[in-house]
């Protein structure tokens, strides 16, 4: 889409680095969106778990691993010592066709057993989002379009608007469900579609 910044606009939080950094999308991508260009500019690809084992060595700080979307890399995640696997597709905007996060974040908390914290975006646009997730295993969730929302609406005041809603909406979400505190949310609150589909 050829996407690029207007000319009078700047990536604010990269302009004390220089170079490409300073620039950001000031130029759109040769074959699609600049900012695509851009981001992938800035993605090591030869980076393995191996990476993460170093970190592991060399950090005390909590190392969590965003975009886990099967069994096998949270069981690598686990085994490479990090503290938190993020369940992300990163808004669906890489790999066409890939799973919804809420499918594939139960299989993901039974495989790590909570042996570290699972968290969870994704298509989280109301409190009984949030509820479904918590059901499902995630220790927290990680909210984006709404606040985009709430910012292009009325600023700060929309953000905050945005964020009280969802959570007024998951306290309500708990009353109505009967749930007391968190650790009452369970996975049985919560019903994959395919189970009401007809036999016939």
């Amino acid at each position: 889409n050829k996407f690029a910044l207007p000319s009078h606009l700047t990536m604010g939080n990269f302009t004390s680095l220089g170079g490409s950094h300073s620039s950001g999308t000031k130029k759109s991508g040769a074959e699609g969106s600049g900012l695509a260009s851009y981001v992938s500019a800035l993605i090591d690809q030869t980076l393995t778990w191996n990476d993460i084992a170093w970190l592991r060595k060399n950090t005390r700080l909590k190392i969590v691993v965003k975009g886990v979307m099967t069994v096998e890399d949270a069981v690598a995640s686990v085994k490479h010592g990090v503290d938190g696997i993020w369940v992300s597709n990163h808004g669906a905007r890489q790999l066409d066709t890939t799973p919804a996060t809420i499918e594939v974040l139960p299989e993901i908390c039974r495989a790590v057993a909570k042996k570290v914290e699972v968290y969870v975006d994704g298509g989280i646009i109301r409190g009984t989002d949030v509820f479904k997730a918590i059901a499902l295993g995630a220790r927290a969730v990680f909210v984006g379009r709404p606040v985009l929302w709430g910012l292009a609406h009325s600023g700060e005041e929309g953000v905050y608007n945005a964020i009280k809603m969802l959570n007024d909406e998951f306290v309500l979400a708990m009353k109505l469900s009967g749930c007391i505190c968190i650790e009452d949310i369970k996975p049985s609150f919560v019903k994959p579609a395919a189970a009401f589909r007809s036999k016939l």
